[in-house]
């Protein structure tokens, strides 16, 4: 049951992530608001980067970021493991994301390795302890439910920008 809550809460995260993308161009991607504000083609880089890396952490697994070459598509002046944590202002003008759709394939590629993810778990494996630099040491139902709650505030924040855009 708290596996399929979890799927459901990373889909609602990728309808979110696809309507505040949708048809819109280069420019509108990296709109700032009062030209300081986080874009919306940052911010669903961000929240896409923040899921692949720490899911990927309790999996055990690659980020599908380096696994697939996201990195390369994407062309960002950032290291490879960068998540966009502690970006500066000039860091986020320097984010450029020429299409919704490589925004949104490359989240729909960390959505599948989730999902695939999920669904493998057991309910008795959301308990286990996957980080103990915390107290109290952080589960593996923790770490999800806090990457969900993060996307969703940052998918939350995309369509709030793309509603400011200038019409135009």
């Amino acid at each position: 049951m708290s596996v399929e809550l979890l799927v459901d809460g990373f889909d609602r995260v990728r309808q979110v992530v696809r309507h505040a993308v949708h048809g819109l161009t280069e420019e509108q991607l990296a709109w700032r608001p009062e030209g300081t504000g986080n874009s919306v083609g940052w911010l669903v880089w961000h929240l896409t980067r923040v899921q692949d890396d720490h899911v990927a952490g309790v999996a055990n697994l690659e980020q599908v970021w380096t696994a697939q070459d996201w990195v390369a598509r994407f062309d960002l002046p950032f290291p490879p493991s960068d998540i966009g944590f502690g970006h500066s202002s000039s860091d986020v003008s320097s984010a450029r994301f020429p299409s919704p759709a490589l925004l949104t394939d490359y989240h729909d590629a960390v959505h599948a390795r989730t999902t695939d993810y999920l669904r493998s778990l057991t309910e008795d494996e959301l308990p286990e302890v996957v980080d103990e630099n915390w107290d109290p040491p952080v589960t593996r139902a923790v770490r999800l439910v806090s990457v969900l709650s993060d996307d969703l505030q940052h998918a939350g924040q995309a369509a709030f920008v793309r509603g400011l855009l200038p019409a135009g």
